[in-house]
């Protein structure tokens, strides 16, 4: 099969067996250009996108509007994981951090992508939309649906830690 130069190997990813499908998306202006580009490459890539907003740009939108939903989503389970995207990720973070039951980071790079879930069970990466170019989200989103949770006794008591400071058990 010939590849045209505009099409690169990520436009031919699919979710490989045993990754979450179930994903929610949700951001404010500032992130709104980069949701829309990743609920693309998501749906394309046959994940069950579950888009919690904005659905137009709207300057005037509050993040935590969109992105508490999305936050409670994840902590009851309706879906695996999240995407949460504002102009710089912080407020998406702080937003999603709030939320009894969920673990968000703010992610700008690989590592962290892929270590987060893997050693800290995180199950919303957050994103700057005005700060990660969109071809790089999506390398981000990938690593972080791709990762998964080590499971090690170590990284279990840290989190049981961490969950005991919100008064939550930890969903591991």
């Amino acid at each position: 099969m010939a590849v045209s130069p505009e099409k690169t190997m990520t436009d031919f990813w699919s979710v490989p067996a045993g990754i979450p499908k179930r994903v929610g998306i949700a951001a404010d202006h500032g992130g709104f250009e980069s949701k829309e580009y990743l609920v693309g490459k998501l749906r394309a890539a046959q994940y069950a996108v579950v888009d919690f907003g904005d659905e137009q740009q709207r300057p005037d939108d509050d993040y935590p509007d969109f992105i508490v939903p999305l936050a409670r989503a994840v902590a009851r389970g309706e879906v695996d994981r999240g995407v949460a995207i504002c102009g710089s990720g912080v407020g998406a973070c702080v937003a999603a951090n709030k939320v009894p039951g969920v673990r968000a980071c703010l992610i700008h790079e690989s590592f962290s992508a892929r270590q987060g879930v893997e050693d800290d069970d995180i199950r919303v990466i957050c994103l700057g939309g005005r700060v990660v170019a969109n071809t790089f989200a999506w390398e981000l989103v990938r690593t972080f649906l791709e990762a998964r949770f080590s499971g090690a006794e170590r990284h279990r008591r840290r989190l049981a830690k961490v969950s005991a400071l919100e008064g939550v058990e930890t969903r591991i």
